[in-house]
C-alpha cells in the first residue's frame, strides 16, 4: 500500500477540495436567496420556481453536463461572450469543475434551507415585527439564526455532493491531470485503465471523507435538536 501511495499524484484530492469549497460557497448564498424567493412568492410561481431549482437533483448529471456544455461552449453565444469580454473559459478548465459542482449540489442547499425556513416559529417573526424590525433585519437577525442547524446540514451535504460530482464535471471540465481531474473522475479513469489498486486508494479516501461528512451532519443535527428543546 505504501508503494502505491508513493506513485500517486495527489492533485485530484486538492482539486476536489478546492472545487468543493468554492462550489459550496457559491451554492450557500444562491441556495439561501433562492429559498427566500420561493418563500415570498405566490403558490403558482412557487411551484414553478421550486421545480426549476430542484431539477438538477433529479436529472442525470450527464444531462446537466450536456446543457452546461451547450451553454458555456466557445461555439455558443453565451460562452463566447463570457470568454471575449471577461476572458473566462469554462470548458476543459477548473472553472468548469466549479460550475458543474455548484449546479449539481445547489438543490441540496436550496431544499435544506427552504425546509429550515419553513420550520422557523412564525411567532418569532411576529415578535420581531412588533419591535419595529425591517423585513431585511428579520431575515438576517431572526430567520437565519433560527434556521441555522438546517442551513448547516445543507451546507455540509452540498460540500459532500460537490467533491463527489462526476457526470457533469467530466462533460464540462474533462479529465486533465493536475487541472480538472477530481477524485471521482480519477476513480473512473483508473478503473478504465485497469489500475484497480490506485482506484481502490481513491475509493478508500472518499469513503473516509464521506464518513466524516455524515458524522458532521449528525453532530449538527444533534446541536439543532438540543436548541429546539431548550427553546421549548
Amino acid at each position: 500500500m505504501i508503494d502505491i501511495i508513493r506513485t500517486i499524484d495527489f492533485s485530484p484530492f486538492f482539486i476536489s477540495l478546492k472545487t468543493g469549497f468554492v462550489a459550496t460557497v457559491m451554492a450557500f448564498f444562491l441556495g439561501i436567496f433562492a429559498a427566500r424567493f420561493v418563500m415570498k412568492v405566490g403558490k403558482k410561481v412557487k411551484w414553478i420556481a421550486d421545480g426549476i431549482f430542484t431539477l438538477p437533483l433529479v436529472l442525470p448529471p450527464t444531462v446537466a453536463g450536456f446543457f452546461l456544455l451547450l451553454l458555456f461552449s466557445l461555439k455558443r453565444p453565451f460562452g463566447k461572450f463570457v470568454y471575449v469580454n471577461f476572458d473566462i473559459k469554462f470548458v476543459q478548465t477548473w472553472a468548469g469543475c466549479v460550475i458543474a459542482a455548484c449546479v449539481i449540489a445547489f438543490p441540496l442547499m436550496y431544499r435544506n434551507t427552504r425546509a429550515a425556513f419553513e420550520q422557523v416559529d412564525v411567532n418569532l417573526i411576529y415578535a420581531a415585527r412588533t419591535l419595529g424590525m425591517s423585513e431585511h433585519k428579520i431575515f438576517w437577525k431572526v430567520i437565519i439564526p433560527a434556521a441555522g442547524p438546517g442551513i448547516a446540514s445543507g451546507t455540509i451535504l452540498t460540500f459532500a455532493r460537490a467533491i463527489g460530482e462526476y457526470g457533469a464535471t467530466s462533460m464540462l471540465a474533462g479529465n486533465i491531470l493536475g487541472k480538472t481531474r477530481t477524485i471521482a473522475v480519477a476513480i473512473a479513469s483508473e478503473v478504465s485503465a485497469g489500475n484497480y489498486a490506485t482506484a481502490g486508494f481513491w475509493v478508500t479516501l472518499i469513503l473516509i471523507l464521506s464518513f466524516f461528512i455524515v458524522l458532521s451532519i449528525n453532530m449538527v443535527s444533534g446541536i439543532g435538536m438540543r436548541q429546539i428543546r431548550r427553546w421549548d
